[in-house]
């Protein structure tokens, strides 16, 4: 059937991924290069804010009492009266009351009290010194705050766990008026709940000297200045980022642009030199690939493929693709004669199955007309032939033979050897002799000419039919289980013998079970407990015993089935990998009491 072309082709595809290649490094590079630089603002910001509050705290630490004004500030801020935009210009009465003071302690330098000094004057004189200084201090922070353009420079004492500030001052533009509409210029003594970002800011720079918190589209910069009575005094400074991110945005974004052109014609050009150097001659491949396709006429697109010759892989690809061609139909040729010799083969196997099948006891009941025993067995080969077997015979009128093995290995190697095996066990248990005699023999035989090394596991018994006497050998077999009457099947660890096969002169040991009516044996192969599922759990020998005591009452055939049916229950749609072999027989006595 003529296969639908495929529209677009790889030339579409591959603009599609250069199209896409392109918008995602324009998206990572944004990305990227925003993230740089806002961090880069971050850490400049920083280390401006740093400077500046070394400034500030030096203009606060040129009072040789400012520990004691810090305190009085934060203790007194309800009875200080503050001109807060004081410039000590005539007339102003913070002038005055530098006047007043200094008049008072002409030998006095106010600018440079110790705080032993100022402990000396009157608590009046002490308010008024600190009216003055403060409005000395707030002169300079406002022309720091205006001279280097911060947002917002403040003064605040604050105690753990740092949940609210108390402002002590805080600078302002020209023409602002604290304690207004205003939110940004605080009084002294007004109290602000901190955020969490600032908790973290303060405990930091507590331990680092200075800490940012980074609040988005503005950061807190604080500084340690001291610390009084479990009181922490910090200096802070305030930067809105907004502004400046967004200029920085807007270049990234004009960079990105750019960028992306950039690489949208770099793009378009490397498809146009793709196309020419690479696209169109694979077009010309693929035409006579679909020509042989359709014809088989490999000479044809020989020919063709010859035309094309571009100096690089291409060129090589041509040359494959007409060698294939040829290899094609020499294989196909070949695959003509394999198919025809595998189904041969095929025919061959499964005939082999059937000659397998045909040589174990397959007719049931077996015996008839003998009423004192029951026997049934069932064997499922895990390939077409396999390595597993049973048996069951009269030895004369009286004895029964039985015979339960596994040989080594799988498929037709291990029926054959299996044959083998069966012809040998059979020819020397109708002589007449005992089990241990039985795998002795047939040990003898196979090790005088066993060139492949192969063994087999052989469980051997000669059940005496009027007394119910079993004697039994195993050479190296899984263990019988046995079930005598009014009780339940239970594994009979048997003394075990070398495998078959496995050395030359091994002698062979038996022993005797006596069998009252209604006693059951089972024996089986390894692939009964064995048998595994998904996650390579196994059957196991407790599963197998419960699934006999199940139906411990029935006939053999019945046993087997059950037995079969929970080993499939169990294992459910994994491989089988080993052969399923089982028998059971079941002792009724000589007159067939149990019947």
């Amino acid at each position: 059937m003529k296969k639908k072309q495929r529209k677009g082709g790889i030339i579409l595809q591959v603009a599609i991924l250069f199209f896409i290649g392109v918008l995602t490094t324009g998206i990572l590079t944004y990305v990227s290069e925003r993230r740089l630089s806002n961090e880069s603002v971050i850490k400049q910001t920083e280390q401006r804010a740093a400077e500046l509050a070394d400034e500030v705290k030096r203009s606060v630490t040129e009072f040789p009492a400012y520990q004691w004004l810090l305190s009085y500030w934060h203790t007194h801020a309800a009875k200080l009266k503050i001109e807060y935009d004081a410039t000590f210009a005539s007339g102003t009465k913070t002038e005055e009351t530098a006047i007043k003071l200094t008049n008072r302690y002409p030998t006095l330098q106010l600018r440079y009290l110790t705080e032993a000094q100022i402990r000396t004057m009157p608590a009046e004189d002490q308010r008024l010194y600190a009216e003055v200084a403060y409005s000395w201090l707030l002169t300079r922070i406002n022309e720091i705050k205006r001279a280097y353009h911060i947002d917002y420079l403040f003064c605040v004492a604050s105690a753990e766990p740092f949940d609210t500030q108390f402002f002590l001052f805080s600078g302002a533009d020209e023409g602002a008026v604290r304690g207004t509409a205003y939110e940004e210029v605080y009084p002294l003594g007004h109290v602000v709940t901190v955020s969490e970002s600032q908790q973290v800011a303060m405990q930091n720079a507590l331990k680092n000297s200075s800490h940012l918190a980074d609040a988005g589209n503005y950061v807190d910069h604080y500084t340690h200045l001291c610390t009084i009575d479990d009181t922490a005094f910090f200096i802070g400074m305030t930067y809105s980022l907004s502004g400046l991110r967004a200029s920085v945005g807007a270049q990234t974004r004009t960079g990105t642009v750019y960028a992306a052109l950039n690489q949208a014609f770099l793009s378009l050009l490397c498809l146009s030199l793709i196309y020419f150097f690479v696209l169109h001659p694979l077009q010309g491949v693929q035409k006579n690939i679909r020509l042989y396709r359709e014809t088989k006429d490999s000479s044809t697109v020989t020919k063709e493929l010859a035309q094309i010759r571009p100096h690089n892989e291409i060129g090589q690809l041509s040359e494959d693709v007409s060698d294939l061609a040829q290899e094609i139909d020499e294989y196909l040729e070949k695959i003509r004669s394999i198919t025809a010799e595998k189904e041969r083969i095929g025919v061959e196997l499964s005939l082999a199955t059937r000659i397998q099948a045909a040589m174990l006891p397959h007719i049931f009941p077996a015996f008839p007309d003998r009423r004192e025993f029951d026997i049934y067995a069932s064997m499922n080969p895990a390939k077409e032939v396999g390595g597993d077997f049973y048996d069951y015979y009269l030895v004369d009128d009286d004895h029964l033979g039985i015979v339960m093995a596994d040989v080594s290995g799988k498929g037709v190697p291990a029926a054959l050897f299996m044959m083998a095996s069966k012809i040998i066990l059979q020819s020397c248990a109708m002589l007449g002799q005992s089990p241990a005699e039985i795998l002795t023999k047939t040990n003898q035989a196979i090790c005088s000419n066993n060139q492949e090394e192969m063994f087999v596991t052989v469980w051997v018994g000669i059940l005496e039919l009027s007394t119910g006497k079993l004697t039994a050998a195993n050479a190296g077999h899984e263990y019988p289980i046995l079930k005598q009457p009014d009780d339940s099947f239970a594994l009979f660890k048997d003394k075990h013998g070398l495998v078959i096969g496995g050395m030359d002169g091994v002698q062979y040991t038996e022993y005797e079970l006596q069998l009252e009516p209604g006693a059951k044996l089972f024996l089986y192969t390894d692939g009964v407990p064995e048998a595994t599922r998904a996650g390579n759990e196994l059957f196991g020998m407790d599963r197998m015993i419960h699934a006999l005591n199940t139906v411990m009452d029935n006939a053999p055939q019945e046993i087997l089935r059950t037995v079969r049916s929970a080993v499939d229950e169990f294992v459910q749609n994994a491989e089988q990998f080993d052969d399923i072999t089982m028998l059971c027989v079941e002792y009724r006595g000589k007159d067939g009491a149990t019947l």
